[in-house]
């Protein structure tokens, strides 16, 4: 199994990396780093992302501006935006990338959102706040570069007050997936496997929490991947210019591919999951 620490510590060079902050920031858009949910071939990647976060938000009984949110794997928090302009409740954002975690905070602060979130550095496999903190833990495509992911979701349970929600989303493989298909990813990744969604409904109610939803949505992972290809392709030359290496962008590319292959294929799922703690 993959140490911990070691796939902890990977995410974090990755994302601090000037590469990778670089693309994601100019690729999706620049407020979201996540999966889109398409519904034209002509949406933009933005769009797409953000109508992920308003899907999301339409499952919360909770979300209003006597509400707390913990967001894990924040990013550069345009969930954590949209949730604090949209609800008027407070988030915290817990994410591992210290260059992402200070764009985060200069962007609450451009746009007059920094007393409703707080930004911290952490590992959301040891939360650093108090049991029974939050009404909402929320998550977008992240709970996946954990090596432990019972832990992740057992500190999300403890840090939720009673009734309070986890809405997350995350890419998986499927039950019965060939690993063939994988094996390039997870390398990249440098972890063994991806989560099952029958792992994380089983998980779930060993922790106490009430499966309430899950929606299985590969067509969005396969739709989103295939986007930002075309998308990586038609800015290479501006990518560059900004300083993104050429075999980051070889290597990006091959990824997506792969992702594209193994959704359409049947080997990787993506889904979101709404669980309420009893």
């Amino acid at each position: 199994m993959t140490d911990t620490s070691t796939a902890v510590q990977t995410a974090r060079e990755y994302y601090n990396s000037h590469d990778a902050h670089t693309f994601y920031h100019s690729i999706w858009g620049g407020e979201d780093l996540h999966i889109g949910t398409y519904r034209l071939p002509e949406d933009s990647i933005f769009e797409a992302s953000r109508r992920t976060v308003q899907n999301m938000a339409g499952f919360s009984a909770n979300l209003s501006d006597q509400c707390t949110v913990l967001d894990l794997g924040s990013g550069i928090g345009g969930s954590a935006r949209y949730l604090a302009k949209t609800y008027g409740c407070r988030v915290v954002g817990l994410n591992l990338s210290e260059v992402e975690n200070e764009r985060h905070r200069n962007m609450n602060t451009e746009q007059g959102l920094d007393h409703l979130i707080e930004v911290i550095d952490g590992n959301f496999e040891s939360v650093p706040k108090p049991d029974a903190s939050f009404d909402l833990v929320w998550s977008q495509d992240a709970i996946l570069h954990s090596a432990n992911r019972r832990q992740v979701l057992s500190e999300a349970s403890r840090v939720l007050r009673t009734k309070g929600e986890m809405i997350f989303t995350d890419p998986m493989q499927t039950e019965d997936c060939f690993h063939e298909f994988l094996d390039p990813i997870l390398r990249r990744l440098f972890l063994q496997s991806l989560a099952t969604p029958s792992f994380y409904r089983r998980t779930a109610l060993d922790l106490g929490l009430e499966v309430l939803a899950y929606e299985n949505q590969p067509q969005h992972l396969v739709n989103h991947y295939a986007k930002v290809l075309e998308e990586t392709t038609a800015r290479e030359q501006m990518l560059k210019a900004k300083g993104v290496s050429e075999e980051y962008l070889q290597h990006m590319k091959e990824g997506l591919k792969n992702w594209v292959l193994g959704g359409t294929y049947g080997h990787i799922t993506w889904g979101l999951f709404h669980f309420r703690k009893q």
